[in-house]
């Protein structure tokens, strides 16, 4: 146990809490729902910078960090589904759940090829998740009405979801020759 893998379980730890902050019947409750999870994401690359520059990588960390986010953003996205209860929270959140099951099941079948490294994060992927998270802060932060903010915050989470969709198609496009071989061809990759 190190520090960055402390920080991730920290990170799964504050989801019970903005969950709970989210749903208090208090004025300030979204507004400190957005400051817990925006301390998570923040947890996130904190972990990752301290990982590398204490070279403090673990085989735990590697596991538990990608799985920290999806919870993370999985929970956020059911939380504003259920608030929000229309389409421009629906359909991107749709869009990004999916497309995690999909690539996560990419990722664990090119690593049984031994092509993992076909499918590792790309800067379009960072960038999706730039907008995703901001979305989410701004979403998080707001009663579920029809404000400026609001606005913004599905705006942006639509730019996400057509960026994960995007590399998605990526992710796909490098895997195809792998998916397109006969099951003993993949034993020669």
């Amino acid at each position: 146990m190190n520090i960055p893998n402390i920080l991730t379980l920290l990170r799964v730890a504050l989801i019970p809490i903005f969950i709970l902050l989210y749903y208090l019947p208090l004025h300030w409750s979204y507004l400190a729902a957005a400051v817990v999870f925006t301390l998570a994401s923040l947890t996130d690359w904190l972990d990752g910078y301290l990982a590398r520059k204490w070279q403090q990588s673990t085989a735990f960390g590697a596991f538990l960090d990608p799985v920290a986010d999806k919870l993370m953003v999985a929970v956020a996205l059911i939380l504003l589904v259920q608030s929000h209860a229309n389409f421009w929270i629906t359909a991107p959140a749709m869009v990004i759940i999916g497309r995690e099951i999909v690539i996560s099941a990419l990722r664990e079948w090119m690593a049984e090829l031994g092509a993992r490294a076909q499918v590792a994060v790309s800067n379009l992927g960072k960038y999706k998740t730039a907008a995703q998270m901001v979305a989410l802060i701004v979403l998080l932060a707001n009663p579920p009405t029809f404000t400026a903010w609001v606005i913004l915050g599905y705006v942006l989470l639509m730019i996400s979801a057509i960026l994960t969709l995007w590399s998605m198609c990526l992710y796909l496009k490098a895997a195809w020759p792998y998916m397109s071989m006969q099951p003993d061809q993949k034993s020669d990759k």
